[in-house]
Formats: structure tokens, sequence, C-alpha cells
């Protein structure tokens, strides 16, 4: 029998009695057992939905001990867990320095299952309005729907997030950096904002990872990650996590085996290898992504460039005291017409015209035509969304390579 053991012990790892260990010894050791069973250096993929019980005497202690959310020994069946994806939950919460973390089958069903269950009917959601587009489209038809009430407000106007709270309000939901204009909250005025109203926070830090940024040490309740993206790395799999206090994740790791949204052990697997190299991965595309804002700012046929790690940028400053590195998303827009940008982008060799971002291959998207494509042109026009805005997530390419593909690219336009 596949057994875990102490989840504060694995949680406390050190390298010293004074020293903390960096992220990439975290990424590789942390929420991880020093010794596995058979001997395994790689914590095993427990291939199993059901697992067997020596005697009644071990069931009832399990059905006693599984009631307290920090002592997750075994599991009787797959849908309530699996010690492969729990492995990769210590690891996340590790990384992020949470209380506990719950894997999900996506980073949509994180934000969702996440609203759905922290929200009742006559409660209400402050967000922002450069959200990830699907979120603001789940909380404005399915939570108002359930009888919540949403308020979206502009991106960076904290008077108007305070405005907007109300007796009801609950939770302010937000992103940093958004997509695709790297937008970057200033963590500490919304906690504060949040904290005078008694409101707590939810942040989707996809975009940063916990090698760049951890908002819960600036005092937000809950940070929501897509997986899919850099945490794995690698384009391969699909899932989400929510790090928090155990006092939020207890009931959304309830709802989650009604719901069934699980993450199988061999995305977990996958999960926790991808995650040994993220320091190592997101150093990288940090210093390509900089390198080519840098190169993208000063080219002719550029008209601008969305990248924190530049002055340029409206919220450069606050992701300096923020952040360790600015990320490995890049987007800028085409000085031309929209059959130009598109001649552009169909003239690259090395990223990939694809959704998605953060993993080792770098992609490429115009978001009029990949993400915005069925919204009113008039309605992504308002959002800044134009037909010559192109979107870069950088792999772990050679940074040279990249930069001479994207100059004989724009030498076609």
């Amino acid at each position: 029998m596949f057994q875990g053991t102490d989840v504060q012990a694995k949680r406390e790892f050190q390298v010293g009695e004074c020293r903390r260990p960096g992220p990439s010894t975290q990424a590789v050791h942390a929420g991880e057992p020093r010794q596995n069973p058979y001997g395994s250096v790689t914590t095993p993929i427990v291939q199993t939905s059901t697992y067997a019980f020596p005697n009644t005497d071990a069931l009832e202690s399990f059905m006693a001990e599984r009631m307290f959310w920090d002592k997750p020994l075994h599991q009787e069946y797959g849908r309530y867990g699996n010690p492969t994806v729990r492995a990769a939950e210590e690891k996340l919460a590790a990384l992020d320095e949470g209380n506990d973390a719950v894997l999900l089958s996506s980073g949509m069903a994180a934000v969702t299952l996440t609203l759905l269950i922290l929200l009742r009917p006559g409660d209400h959601l402050v967000i922002t309005a450069d959200a990830y587009r699907r979120t603001r489209t789940f909380c404005n038809t399915f939570l108002k729907r359930w009888g919540v009430d949403v308020s979206v407000v502009p991106p960076g106007d904290y008077a108007a997030i305070e405005a907007a709270i109300g007796p009801t309000t609950r939770y302010i939901f937000s992103e940093t950096p958004t997509n695709p204009f790297l937008y970057v909250l200033d963590l500490e005025r919304l906690v504060d904002i949040a904290r005078r109203h008694n409101v707590r926070t939810i942040i989707d830090s996809t975009f940063a990872t916990p090698y760049n940024l951890k908002p819960l040490a600036y005092g937000v309740d809950l940070v929501i990650h897509s997986v899919t993206k850099y945490l794995a790395g690698h384009n391969d799999l699909l899932a989400g996590v929510v790090v928090g206090r155990g006092d939020l994740t207890v009931p959304l790791r309830e709802a989650q085996a009604m719901f069934g949204a699980v993450v199988d052990p061999s995305a977990a697997y996958l999960i926790l290898r991808g995650l040994k190299t993220l320091a190592l991965r997101v150093e990288r595309q940090n210093a390509s992504a900089l390198a080519i804002a840098r190169f993208l700012e000063e080219h002719p046929k550029v008209r601008r460039v969305w990248y924190p790690g530049l002055s340029s940028h409206p919220h450069h400053d606050i992701a300096r005291r923020y952040m360790r590195g600015f990320g490995g998303v890049v987007s800028f827009e085409i000085k031309g017409t929209d059959e130009e940008t598109r001649r552009f982008v169909d003239a690259l060799r090395i990223p990939r015209i694809a959704p998605s971002l953060g993993g080792v291959e770098s992609l490429v998207e115009q978001p009029a035509i990949m993400s915005y494509y069925e919204m009113d042109p008039e309605d992504r026009l308002a959002l800044g969304i134009t037909d010559q805005l192109v979107r870069l997530s950088v792999g772990i390419e050679d940074t040279e390579d990249l930069i001479a593909d994207l100059e004989q690219a724009l030498e076609r336009i």
C-alpha cells in the first residue's frame, strides 16, 4: 500500500537549520518524501481507481482520519484522491507557500469550481475587466444564473474596485499579469482594500508562476494557476490548481469529489516532472522575453510592445516591486494591415501558431483571430484587441535564434 508521509514535514523541506532552499531546490524536492516506495527516486504513478484495506479496523481508522484535510494518508477511491496527485499538490503548495493545494482537471475547472463553491445566491463578486475572457463569460452568465451579482471594473482602477464593493460583496477576482497586455496588480493595495471591507481576494497568477511572484505572501487569500501552462511546461496535459488556506480549500476538495474534476495519476506524474525544471525554464523564458521585447521595441515595423520588463510598460514600476522576473509572454502591435500581420505570423519558423503559453516550445497567435474571433469587432477593439496585435509565448529555444526568426519575418512586411 502506497502511503504518504507527514504533510507538514514535507512542506518544511530545508537545506540547513537557518537556510531556506532556493526556488530550483524547492521545485525539485519540496512536497515529495525523501524515501519513496521500492526505493524509487521519482514519485511512482499509482495507477488505480480503487484502494483495498487489510481489514475492517484499518478501514474504520481511515474513515475517522480522512475528515482532517491535512492527513490524506490514503484514499479509498480515485475520485477522492491519489498518492501521485497528492504529491503534486504538496509540491504546488510549497512553491506558492500555501497551506494546501487542490489539483483539478483544467485551469478553467479551477476557476469555475472555486467560484461556484465559495459564492452563494445573493453574494456579490467584483472582477476586473482584464481577467481571462472565458472567466469573465462564466461570471457574467453562469454565476448570474445562480443568483450571484457580478460587477466588472476597469483594470488597475483601485478607486473603482473599492466603489464596487457593497454589503454582499464576498470576493474580488483578478489576474496578474493579465492577458494579453500584461498589466500587473499592486497586490498590497488590493489586499488593503479587501481587508478594510472584509472581502477576500482570488488571484489568477498563471502568467507569473510561483517563481516570479507569490501573491499569498502579500495577503491574497487564494491563488489559481492553469497548470497546463508554465507549471507543467511541456504543452502535453491539462490541469489547474488552487492554492491557499485549508479553510478555503476544504469545501473545494469536497466539491471536487462530487463534480469529478480530478487529475489522473499519469498527468500528475508529468506535472511533478515538469515542476522540477520550473525555475530553470522560467529563468530562461524571462531572459529571452526581455531581450525579445527590447529588440521589438526598437524595430521600425513594430508600433508598440507590451512587456512589464520595459520601462515603457505602464506597470513597469509595480512589476519591479513584486516580480522576480517579468515572464515569458510578449505582446506587440505590427505597423501595417491585418494582411501584413498575417504574413508576419506565417513567416515565423520557430514559434508555432497555437493558443496557450508557458511551454518549452514558443507559440504565437493573433488574439483577434485566435481568442476573440467570435466577438463583435467593435467590442474587441474597445478592449484594445486590434487586428495587428500579436502575442508571443517565448519557449526555451536559444534567444538569438528567436530574435533572428522575428527579424526575418518582419522583413516580409
